[in-house]
């Protein structure tokens, strides 16, 4: 008589850690170690440094630095421009993650080609791409100079330079989050007599909240730190056409340095606030697609 056993199943993070716990130990630690020493020397040492300098010759010039009038306004512009990027990001990259994933259509292919365009395109390359088209010797700069239409070298430029470097990323992190929750729920929805609208506010949305709010933040960093796009199409323009990244260059290269840092502080602020928004909404995303024991 034979006896059937059963074999418990491993998941694949089990089947992983007792492969690594089978490395020796000297190993292991040397990865470690290689890993704290490059995140040392390329990420906690600059950030000090930042704070260091922007500190370096007392708080009354850190807060004079900031509450400068040109400071003022690049601070007033950065958040301006993130203010229009990103909504009309969070629209697109909405829209198209939902069409490329939940529908088949002819395109497809080239739409997930054109959404990772700003990904292998320089910034500089894609701010000179505006000026060719805006500027005043570009494509439309004689008619846009006729009816007193400013674009390059004023807000408008500022905003569609930063709208295109930063269009991709909340599509890229809901296109994969979709594509693996599949349409059963949906569908399901909608069999029950549930309308589009309905679908998705009910069922679509739910499930992607914590992907759409993990893009969201990473789209608004890149849009308030953005550099080479912007630089070419604003004109340095003080008080008018800088963000905060282009203030930080000007002060710097008047060798106005604790200046220059004590606004450089400014954006690594943002970059520890949105590394803690980052990790606690990967913790979330992945605890709301791994199922339940």
């Amino acid at each position: 008589m034979s006896v059937a056993v059963a074999i418990p199943q491993s998941s694949p993070g089990q089947v992983h850690s007792r492969l690594a716990n089978r490395e020796p130990a000297w190993v292991r630690w040397t990865l470690i170690s290689l890993a704290l020493v490059f995140l040392t020397g390329f990420l906690v040492l600059p950030l000090a440094v930042v704070f260091s300098q922007a500190f370096s010759k007392g708080w009354s010039v850190y807060a004079s630095a900031l509450v400068e009038s040109n400071a003022l306004a690049a601070i007033r512009l950065t958040l301006l421009v993130a203010a229009i990027s990103v909504p009309l990001n969070l629209v697109f990259g909405l829209s198209a993650a939902w069409a490329i994933a939940k529908f088949d259509f002819s395109g497809k292919s080239l739409l997930i080609t054109l959404i990772d365009l700003p990904f292998s395109v320089s910034p500089v390359v894609s701010g000179l791409i505006y000026v060719l088209m805006f500027g005043l010797q570009g494509w439309f700069g004689g008619w846009l100079a006729d009816h007193d239409i400013k674009i390059i070298f004023a807000v408008p430029g500022i905003v569609m330079a930063t709208i295109f470097v930063t269009f991709p990323f909340v599509a890229r992190e809901l296109i994969p989050l979709m594509q693996a929750q599949g349409t059963d729920e949906e569908e399901a929805a909608i069999v029950l007599g549930a309308s589009g609208w309905q679908t998705f506010w009910r069922v679509t949305l739910p499930n992607i909240k914590w992907g759409l709010l993990y893009g969201v933040i990473l789209s608004n960093a890149r849009a308030m730190g953005e550099f080479g796009a912007v630089s070419v199409v604003s004109g340095h323009i003080r008080g008018l056409t800088n963000t905060i990244p282009l203030h930080v260059e000007i002060l710097y290269n008047e060798y106005n340095s604790a200046a220059a840092f004590a606004v450089a502080s400014l954006l690594a602020l943002l970059a520890l606030v949105t590394l803690a928004l980052k990790s606690f909404l990967e913790w979330r995303l992945h605890a709301s697609i791994t199922p339940s024991k």
